[in-house]
């Protein structure tokens, strides 16, 4: 009996005691329900034995009795409770129909044994449930600092009794996804005050918070452990450290840097600094934001059950980012997401299948986080719309120009790179489409995505994965169009037409 609860815990105590005592072996709840049997399947019981169970369970509660025998229709029944006096514990029930001499201190020495195997199965539930509920919780702070609730996140971290630090790096592991658990305990164990969250969105991924001051080497000597130990199944990504209210552009760094972490020896890579694009124009970014997003924030909902502003608005910032797999992020099906995006295709009069406005589309949300607006109602738009300036406008600034010539710059210093450049080209303006671009440039599916991961590699940023950089890559690419009427060239290539020479 003790070695079949060594290694089969209370399961394995039921099977050998119902082939040691040919009875009809089981654990029932106080209320008669069956928690597990000692049989593959329970042979069926008389009706009128099974009433005198349920009696006998209730009547057992009600005494707070050690045990209890009873003779019901020529079979005898006993009850031993594993926890006396404990409502919730389950109880021991065999039922036999022949002779049960010595069954009784069987069952006895059985309810002991039982007793210690159910009260570590349950201890051990109840720290999984604890742990799983500590796990959602930071999913969920992750979730509001993504959509620029700082105030929220604080609120929740506070009932965790763990605080945010102002300033963070966050970094993204990419591992075998039943090696996750290992990882984030070896993390937590160098650096207790890191928020280590299970990507709702990629299997293998974990998100890493950690303050930017205090912990950076400790984690960065982790993290080369966790690669060495892992071997080939271990990618490290770590953003610059940003403020708590750019989460989600820290987030975005971190998945571009893992992206080039992919074709290094060392399986480690931080972001590859550029200047940000909001921050390179300037206070227009704003009031062009509220005029941008005015009609969407301003939206009420028709029915209570319809989503408002604030969903409408994460729901736009989740799918730009995760495309299809924002159902996994918001945790919605995806008829409600293709419902959603209608409505705010409708509300801001875009085209989402167009790349170009799914690009303006994230250029707003990224000003609206980082201005901290999320939570305040859009201020009156002015009448005369020639006060607000347009994207283009905004994009033919010089500063601007100056950045969208640093996100090409890798491709610029080479000239063999021209081919990639190429492909590159074509893929921002066929949408972002791989079947397009490979249409486009009579090339196979699996040749373009070659040539984009080799680009991956060269700009050290996400290109086939969401979130992925083609956004901020065609924002470049529309900027470096509206210079001189379009003849800024990247690698001898016009990205306006994806054309080489």
């Amino acid at each position: 009996m003790q070695r079949a609860a060594r290694k089969g815990g209370s399961q394995a105590v039921l099977a050998w005691l119902a082939v040691r005592s040919r009875a009809d072996v089981l654990l029932a709840s106080a209320a008669g329900a069956v928690l597990s049997t000692g049989q593959r399947r329970l042979e069926a019981v008389d009706s009128v034995v099974w009433d005198a169970v349920v009696h006998g369970l209730r009547e057992l509660t009600q005494r707070r009795a050690g045990s209890m025998a009873i003779d019901s229709d020529g079979t005898t029944i006993f009850l031993y409770p594993l926890v006396p006096g404990e409502p919730s514990a389950p109880v021991l029930t065999a039922m036999t129909p022949h002779g049960a001499d010595g069954l009784a201190h069987l069952l006895a020495d059985a309810a002991s044994t039982l007793s210690l195997c159910w009260k570590a199965e349950h201890a051990e539930s109840l720290r999984s449930r604890l742990e799983t509920a500590a796990s959602r919780t930071r999913e969920v702070v992750l979730h509001l600092l993504m959509n620029g609730h700082v105030p929220a996140a604080h609120q929740v971290a506070g009932a965790l009794n763990s605080r945010l630090a102002a300033s963070i790096q966050v970094g993204v592991v990419e591992t075998a996804p039943a090696r996750r658990s290992e990882v984030a305990a070896h993390l937590t164990s160098v650096a207790p005050d890191t928020w280590i969250v299970f990507c709702p969105v990629y299997d293998g991924h974990l998100i890493v918070l950690t303050p930017a001051a205090g912990y950076r080497d400790a984690l960065a000597s982790s993290f080369t452990e966790c690669v060495a130990a892992t071997l080939d199944a271990c990618w490290v990504g770590m953003s610059d450290p940003v403020p708590l209210l750019d989460t989600a552009t820290g987030y975005a760094q971190a998945f571009h840097a893992l992206a080039a972490a992919r074709h290094r020896t060392d399986r480690r890579a931080t972001f590859a600094s550029s200047p940000d694009l909001a921050l390179a124009i300037g206070p227009d970014a704003y009031s062009w934001t509220e005029h941008f997003l005015a009609p969407l924030r301003r939206h009420s909902p028709r029915r209570s059950q319809d989503p408002g502003s604030a969903e409408l608005l994460a729901t736009a910032s989740s799918w730009l980012s995760f495309s299809s797999k924002a159902t996994n992020h918001l945790k919605i099906h995806r008829n409600t997401l293709s419902s959603r995006l209608k409505h705010i295709a409708t509300q801001l009069g875009l085209d989402l299948g167009r790349l170009g406005d799914q690009s303006a589309l994230a250029l707003a949300l990224r000003v609206l986080t980082s201005g901290n607006t999320t939570d305040t109602p859009p201020r009156p738009v002015a009448h005369k719309d020639s006060a607000v300036p347009d994207l283009d406008a905004l994009l033919a600034q010089p500063a601007v120009t100056q950045w969208a010539r640093i996100q090409f710059q890798p491709l610029a210093t080479d000239s063999q790179q021209s081919e990639l450049a190429k492909t590159l080209a074509a893929w921002l303006q066929h949408d972002a489409d791989v079947e397009a671009t490979a249409a486009g440039l009579s090339l196979s599916v699996t040749a373009v995505r070659k040539r984009l991961t080799r680009a991956e590699a060269v700009l050290q940023r996400s290109l086939l994965r969401p979130p992925s950089a083609r956004h901020d890559l065609w924002l470049a690419q529309r900027a470096l169009n509206l210079v001189d009427g379009g003849v800024e060239m990247i690698v001898g290539c016009r990205l306006s037409s994806g054309k080489c020479p």
